[in-house]
């Protein structure tokens, strides 16, 4: 290539270069920008439901329970675990901090006849998850000794009462903690409390509660992230091809 023909293309280049070097910087503050208020409002999404959430033992660990307490009637040497904690659903509960160990817990209380035993793990959770003012009580555990076809509601109440309910059999304290609320919504911003009519027939919310399950992306977030990183690319190729 002669001299002047590199001059001219130099030129070119110096020509071309600011004006893709612009629209290039534009998109990519436009991206970062884009991906930030979305990822921002995914987040701002999240929020958990503070409750008693209800569990059953396996032997070894504990398996969140398919049925309410004021259902289900367990058998004689079942265990059973109630954890007081701030959760999204199900899939992010807090387990109790004790294991379903059958044998420890009702080592004092002795089999009669016409009578099952049931233990149980009464788990106020910690002082994070705890209703604004309010301290939980220590974590405990109980045998009771109820009747055969008595439910695990009722084997409960044998040993913590008072309970306190909703109006659609929302299991709301045990033993008195916490003093009020029931389900309510928690912020996932700032964590605090927003009153929340409990709107579920069952002890706990379901996978759907606070509309999501486990707190990760939603399907529109990850579409509308793929939608801007598309325009992007198309931006770029259209550039480069008028250079």
């Amino acid at each position: 290539m002669s001299p002047a023909s590199q001059e001219t293309a130099a030129a070119g280049r110096a020509r071309t270069s600011p004006r893709l070097r612009a629209p290039l910087a534009a998109l990519l503050a436009a991206l970062v920008a884009a991906s930030a208020v979305l990822l921002g409002a995914g987040s701002a999404q999240a929020a958990g439901y503070r409750y008693w959430s209800f569990w059953e033992g396996n032997g070894k660990n504990w398996e969140y329970a398919t049925q309410g307490p004021s259902v289900l009637r367990p058998d004689d040497g079942t265990v059973q675990g109630f954890r007081f904690a701030v959760s999204e659903d199900s899939g992010d509960a807090d387990r109790p901090r004790r294991a379903p160990d059958f044998g420890a817990i009702c080592a004092d209380t002795p089999a009669q006849d016409g009578k099952k035993r049931v233990a149980l793990v009464i788990d106020p959770g910690t002082t994070t998850d705890a209703p604004d003012g309010e301290k939980p009580p220590a974590l405990r555990t109980a045998c009771a000794r109820v009747a055969p076809d008595a439910s695990s509601a009722e084997a409960l109440a044998a040993v913590a009462k008072p309970l306190r309910y909703d109006d659609s059999a929302m299991l709301c304290a045990i033993s008195g903690y916490p003093r009020t609320g029931c389900g309510e919504q928690v912020s996932g911003d700032t964590g605090s409390a927003k009153p929340s009519e409990p709107t579920k027939t069952v002890e706990a919310p379901d996978e759907d509660a606070g509309g999501g399950s486990g707190g990760g992306p939603s399907a529109g977030l990850l579409v509308g992230l793929g939608a801007v990183l598309l325009l992007g690319i198309a931006a770029v190729v259209q550039a480069r091809r008028r250079r």
